[in-house]
């Protein structure tokens, strides 16, 4: 086995572990003002992709996704985790958005501070979107809920990833922020 897949193997594991631990300790759910949680457990996903590519990004995606429906199916939080063990609104979209969060970082790579706020941002909005939209298309609830939803977590949810995914990823790969670089970021 060549270094590449070892390495690719390697941070698919870590990743996933960090979305697992995040989701089993509720970590990755930041309580919000709206009495709704912000997710913080797609931007695993989001980083592997940046770091590793779309199969890497898709991995860790499918993982969480299988996470979330074993979580939704064992252990529900409210009412409205039912819907998540339903794989098309739980699997398929967290093992496809971060593929897609890869272009946007491969089209963007040559301007690394901006792509990473850019892969942050429309990775985060992609995720959102995709899981809420594939709700809607199931007519789980009506669409003008949906766009609300879609504001009042979407956007903090992509705040926060733009923070988070700039800051590591940034400091893995050495990439200078005004005076900071790397590990100092």
């Amino acid at each position: 086995m060549s270094q590449n897949w070892t390495r690719k193997i390697a941070v698919t594991g870590a990743l996933s572990a960090i979305a697992i631990v995040l989701g089993l300790t509720r970590w990755g759910f930041l309580p919000w003002p709206t009495g709704t949680a912000v997710t913080i457990m797609h931007i695993p996903a989001i980083i592997g992709a940046i770091l590793e590519g779309p199969i890497v990004g898709g991995a860790i995606g499918l993982i969480f996704g299988l996470f979330s429906v074993l979580q939704a199916a064992i252990a529900p939080t409210g009412p409205g985790d039912v819907i998540f063990t339903n794989p098309l609104i739980s699997v398929l979209p967290r093992l496809l958005f971060a593929p897609a969060a890869w272009l946007v970082w491969a089209a963007l790579k040559r301007w690394p501070i901006a792509g990473l706020v850019a892969t942050g941002a429309i990775g985060s909005l992609l995720h959102s979107g995709m899981v809420l939209g594939m709700i809607g298309l199931l007519g789980v609830y009506p669409w003008p809920v949906i766009g609300a939803t879609f504001v009042a977590k979407g956007i903090p949810e992509m705040i926060v990833s733009i923070v988070l995914v700039t800051a590591v990823t940034g400091a893995w790969m050495g990439i200078a922020v005004g005076r900071k670089k790397g590990s100092d970021l």
